[in-house]
């Protein structure tokens, strides 16, 4: 069973929502909130496996709250779904660096959202390659500088070479089955590869390695793939 809170100022957007995924039998809504910090109390209480997070509330907004999240080590099983109105890249940059595993405009169709939630809950980040690669372009260009070599060694430090390397192909925006083609290993040693280099940089999903490979320098802005 797939819990989900959702996080939404608009009590028609949050009945909406409630009577789609209440409806999908393995999924069940565990808790609503109105704002950002209900958002991290409602979070806490109920633990649940996805928070369907607004950007926009009022007070405190939903990228405040997503970072709070993020940061809760008693949330570390807990994944976050940035909803907005608003499909402007600013916002996707921001979701993606708050910790948010997926992004997804408020007009999805409804198909698309309950794909979302299954796609997150089985650990992918909700970003498609396409889309992946048209991020990391404009991500590349504003990302911060790199961390201190100090910090970057202490977070590259436990890679091998295999993981470095898959790490940057994961933020070149390929996929698993592309990275297994390009090293001429298995779609299930890619996976693998992936898998450990993200337990061992502390990146939630995908996207947050794509995040840590530029802000820790393995991969700078105008590298060629």
């Amino acid at each position: 069973m797939i819990r989900v809170v959702l996080a939404d100022d608009q009590s028609l957007v949050r009945a909406g929502f409630r009577a789609l995924l209440n409806a999908e039998p393995d999924v069940a809504v565990v808790g609503e909130a109105t704002d950002g910090n209900d958002a991290v109390r409602t979070t806490r209480e109920t633990v649940p496996d996805i928070v369907l997070m607004d950007i926009r509330m009022p007070g405190r907004d939903g990228l405040a709250a997503t970072r709070d999240i993020v940061a809760d080590r008693a949330l570390a099983g807990v994944r976050v779904i940035v909803l907005t109105t608003f499909a402007e890249d600013a916002y996707i940059f921001e979701a993606i660096r708050s910790g948010a595993s997926g992004f997804l405009v408020k007009d999805t169709e409804p198909a698309e959202l309950v794909h979302a939630l299954r796609v997150v809950h089985g650990g992918d980040a909700l970003l498609s390659p396409a889309v992946t690669r048209r991020l990391i372009e404009e991500f590349a260009a504003r990302a911060k500088p790199p961390a201190p070599d100090a910090q970057r060694a202490a977070l590259l430090g436990a890679l091998t070479d295999r993981e470095r390397e898959v790490v940057t192909l994961v933020a070149a925006g390929l996929t698993n089955d592309e990275i297994a083609a390009r090293l001429v290993v298995s779609p299930a040693t890619a996976k693998t590869h992936v898998s450990r280099a993200m337990i061992k940089i502390g990146a939630r999903d995908r996207a947050q390695l794509v995040v840590l490979a530029y802000e820790t320098g393995l991969v700078r802005p105008g590298w060629a793939r």
